[in-house]
């Protein structure tokens, strides 16, 4: 495969997406479209097109194959009557539901140029394949998610009839063998399979019967023209990359990226795992809990299935991670607050409506038996007392920004525009909205500070509060899952008084958000009350975790004499108060900072800030997940955080200038390169090469690399040197 995704999208109008199949020598580009009607979501359309790669064969033969399915209550059929030798024109479904109500489904025999393979076998008498061929299945409940090996099965059946009638030396070529059946009858899923030779077009049509007039393939002509031209002009108000990457060859990168963030939203629905036992092992207080709960993991005494639940939400990865993960949420949000905020908000809604009465919201959205297929065993089950980076609370901090800086709100020709930006134009329905929300935020929030503390009392620690210290649960010796920093090194041996600079720092900016959100919705005494908690943070995290010999932040355990002792590890762990906003331009810390970041021999590579100091012992070591590579999420927030003191008055305004504009520069180029280079965007970057790594169409929050060339040119005079610091 070279290549696939969306290369332009827009969930509320459609867009185009194109497969470069180099295996099977065929690009195939699917241009979808919504047509508003009617009271039941509209009508929609889907334009399939193959055309031959240069290097394809003089005759290319393609299958495709198209199903659909009914699950639940509501009705699906075939009008077509059944034909043995395959079906001729449109094939044309019609179904009824509750959600949607009367509607029909049309694929379409496509233009006059399509071409099929002519007969060179005698079955080919009995199923000539310039017809369609259709079968209807009776799929039980549950189970139409498996269409790939239903598919398979039937397909099998067909060839082995082949086989035994006609025997291995004279069987149909491929393209003829590897057919389903012609069976038209009842069911709740029909397969409708094409078989063509060289290019080919045709059309999957579904009119809603509320809707005044079916849709036709007329209508889709128009349609199609009519969504790219506002994509087009959307992005280029909303997204345009600034200099030096307003240039044509960024543009279509930008838009891809982009295109397949908002292209992987989508609905999930079913049951999740999860561990009800609250073992007393999980409070993780003795010396030695990791192998305490390793065992009460393995009782598996409170493990139940939970739900059903819903989840509307962006993943990671449509092929790897169709899923939702709470700490990549609210990066992937970052860039679709800015082309969709009513969306955005929607999102924002579903994920905190699945929190527990306790302010609990899992952090792996595994729902139902599709979702568990991708995730090994062990991984299903999720903990109530896990948390995650509390990422959703950038969403508000955004929204707010946006509300404050009436500028940032900008008119398209969009129809839909008033929808889309209604929160950002009338300022009562985003208070409506905060305010709405604000008890599950605060519920959250008083949830991470009951079952996330760290220990400060009881070891003698240093510190202007004796409350603001935290903890992640759920490490063992090699990961904190929790942490989102799977594998970054921690103290060794665990110890239950550790405390953990990046989840203070996650708490930091939760408080700020929650201040905020306070003050916005006129929650006067409880925005004092954030307040105080986020100025003991701020000033903890100085007192609990900067070393002044190492000259960074550090996580702290309990050494052998039984004192506070620093554990450093130079990497993002070292600047996450930078990271998360939490230090002023004239914080004495930053400069230290800075210098970190900037030093090749630490954390600068010609390809984005790496993960750990080259320095470190255990710089690329054992699985290396956060050890090294380049991330794009923490990247994100390296870049906007030197914007940041840049565009303020301080003694650092210039070297945080200077570095802002060159890693921008280094990180656009070298994901935009590989993107050039390997038709995909990837879950990190190699810091020495540069080269894609791990998961490869991975357009979660690598798409953050849209939002960094949406950010202003500041300094075009010329790429930063290291010299010059």
């Amino acid at each position: 495969m070279a290549g696939y995704g969306w290369d332009e999208y827009d969930i509320r109008h459609g867009g185009r997406q194109t497969i470069h199949d180099a295996g099977n020598s065929i690009d195939i580009t699917t241009e979808f479209v919504k047509i508003p009607g009617g009271s039941h979501g509209g009508s929609w359309g889907v334009r399939v097109k193959g055309t031959p790669r240069e290097d394809a064969p003089p005759r290319l033969m393609s299958t495709v194959l198209f199903y659909a399915g009914m699950e639940g209550l509501g009705s699906l059929k075939v009008n077509n009557e059944k034909n043995d030798l395959g079906t001729e024109g449109s094939v044309m479904m019609e179904g009824s539901s509750n959600e949607l109500g009367d509607f029909t489904l049309e694929v379409t025999e496509g233009p006059e140029t399509n071409a099929h393979p002519p007969p060179t076998h005698e079955c080919e008498a009995e199923k000539p394949l310039d017809r369609s061929i259709v079968t209807s299945l009776q799929v039980p409940e549950g189970n139409m998610w498996q269409a790939k090996p239903l598919i398979f099965t039937q397909m099998k059946e067909v060839i082995d009839g082949l086989i035994e009638r006609y025997g291995q030396e004279n069987a149909p070529p491929p393209w003829s063998i590897f057919t389903m059946p012609n069976d038209i009858g009842p069911g709740n899923m029909h397969i409708v399979q094409k078989v063509f030779e060289g290019a080919f077009e045709f059309d999957v049509i579904y009119s809603s019967g509320s809707a005044d007039s079916p849709v036709n393939s007329n209508d889709l002509n128009g349609a199609i023209e009519k969504t790219t031209d506002r994509f087009v002009d959307r992005f280029k108000r909303l997204l345009a990359p600034q200099a030096p990457f307003n240039k044509d060859k960024y543009q279509d990168f930008a838009k891809s990226m982009f295109s397949n963030l908002i292209g992987g939203i989508g609905y999930f629905y079913g049951d999740a795992v999860v561990d009800r036992s609250y073992a007393p092992e999980y409070e993780e207080e003795n010396e030695g809990f990791w192998q305490e709960t390793a065992e009460a993991r393995a009782r598996q005494g409170g493990v139940k299935l939970e739900g059903p639940a819903e989840l509307f939400t962006s993943i990671p990865s449509r092929p790897f991670f169709p899923r939702g993960f709470l700490w990549d949420e609210g990066f992937h949000l970052l860039p679709i607050a800015d082309w969709d905020m009513d969306l955005t908000l929607d999102i924002v809604r579903s994920w905190f409506n699945l929190m527990d009465e306790d302010g609990w919201i899992g952090r792996e959205q595994i729902l139902g038996q599709e979702a568990r297929s991708k995730v090994p065993q062990e991984f299903q089950i999720q903990y109530p007392h896990y948390a995650n980076p509390p990422t959703l609370f950038l969403i508000f901090e955004s929204l707010i920004d946006k509300l404050q800086d009436k500028s940032s709100v900008k008119k398209t020709d969009d129809p839909l525009e008033d929808i889309r930006s209604v929160h950002l134009q009338n300022p009562a329905v985003a208070t409506s909205y905060l305010r709405d929300l604000y008890p599950l935020l605060k519920r959250h929030y008083f949830w991470f500070r009951k079952t996330q503390w760290g220990d400060i009392k009881s070891y003698d620690r240093e510190a202007f509060s004796t409350k603001e210290g935290y903890r992640w649960r759920g490490r063992d010796t090699r990961h904190i899952l929790t942490s989102g920093l799977d594998d970054y090194p921690r103290a060794q041996p665990p110890h239950p008084g550790e405390l953990h600079t990046d989840l203070i720092s996650w708490m930091g900016m939760m408080t700020r958000s929650m201040r905020r959100v306070a003050e916005f919705i006129g929650e006067k005494d409880d925005a004092k009350e954030y307040q105080g908690y986020e100025t003991a943070i701020v000033k903890n995290i100085d007192d609990l975790h900067w070393d002044k010999t190492a000259r960074t932040y550090c996580d702290a355990t309990i050494d052998d004499y039984e004192e506070s002792a620093h554990v450093c590890h130079k990497g993002y762990i070292s600047i996450f108060p930078f990271l998360t906003g939490l230090l002023p331009p004239d914080s004495p810390r930053l400069n230290s900072i800075l210098d970190l970041i900037s030093d090749p021999d630490e954390l600068w590579s010609d390809y984005g800030i790496r993960s750990l100091s080259q320095k470190d012992e255990f710089y690329g070591t054992d699985e290396n997940y956060w050890r090294s590579p380049v991330w794009m999420n923490m990247n994100y927030l390296v870049v906007k955080s030197l914007l940041d003191i840049a565009n303020q008055p301080g003694p650092h305004k210039s070297q945080a200038g200077k570095m802002y504009t060159s890693l921008r520069k280094n990180l656009v180029n070298n994901v935009f390169d590989e993107w050039e280079r390997t038709g995909f965007a990837w879950e990190q970057y190699n810091p020495e090469t540069g080269a894609g790594q791990r998961t490869q169409h991975f357009t979660g929050w690598t798409s953050l690399v849209v939002k960094i060339m949406t950010m202003p040119d500041i300094n075009s005079s010329g790429d930063w040197e290291h010299t010059e610091l």
